[in-house]
Order: structure tokens, then C-alpha cells, then sequence
């Protein structure tokens, strides 16, 4: 099995800062893009910031310039910096990775179970 485990989740004043981790694990041929998302009560799921194989990385206008996504290969493990955090980001967390299993399998699309980040005024 595929698993990806998401830590770092937790309860910070706004304008704090929290970093979130994820790691895959299982049988993995190779990653393509990485991506975390969100979801707030009663607000649909939205990407937060996605960076693929090659580090080029794209983001949510409402977090431009305050988060930060990264990754390390070796540890097929994906990071997200948040910085100057606001209420707005309160919402549960999402890992998402599309990878191969094998070197004959098509991408297959994954997600964690999801991490709370909870962000007081």
C-alpha cells in the first residue's frame, strides 16, 4: 500500500507560524507533482500550493508570500512553510501526491488523512 502521512498540524496565534510534513511510503516507483490542500467547514477543497518533480512550484493567491512549499526526494517527503498566519487559514490540511507505482504502472492520485491547522485571533 500507498501511505501518506501528514504531522504538524496544531493550534497557533495568527501571525504564527507552523510547518507541515508529509511522508509517502510503500511502494513507490517515482513522484510527479506533490500538493497540499484544504478545507474549511462548509467551503469546497482548494489547492493551497503544489510543486512538481522539478521544484517549480505554484501557490493560492490568498497565500503568496506567506507559504512555502518544498520537498526533499530522498525522503520522498513534501513541506509546507506557513508563515504570518491569519484565521482565514484555519481549515483541515491535505497531502496529496500523483505517483507511479511501478515503472509499468500509469500516476495514480493519493491523499493523507488530513491535519488540523486551527489559527486563533
Amino acid at each position: 500500500q500507498v501511505q501518506l502521512v501528514e504531522s504538524g498540524g496544531g493550534l497557533v496565534q495568527a501571525g504564527g507560524s507552523l510547518r507541515l510534513s508529509c511522508a509517502a511510503s510503500g511502494s513507490i516507483f517515482s513522484i510527479n507533482d506533490m500538493a497540499w490542500y484544504r478545507q474549511a467547514p462548509g467551503k469546497q477543497r482548494e489547492l493551497v500550493a503544489r510543486i512538481t518533480s522539478g521544484g517549480s512550484t505554484n501557490y493560492a493567491d490568498s497565500v503568496k508570500g506567506r507559504f512555502t512549499i518544498s520537498r526533499d526526494n530522498a525522503k520522498k517527503t513534501v513541506y509546507l512553510q506557513m508563515n504570518s498566519l491569519k484565521p482565514e487559514d484555519t481549515a483541515v490540511y491535505f497531502c496529496n501526491a500523483d505517483l507511479r507505482r511501478t515503472a509499468y504502472s500509469s500516476r495514480g492520485n493519493y491523499w493523507g488523512q488530513g491535519t488540523q491547522v486551527t489559527v486563533s485571533s
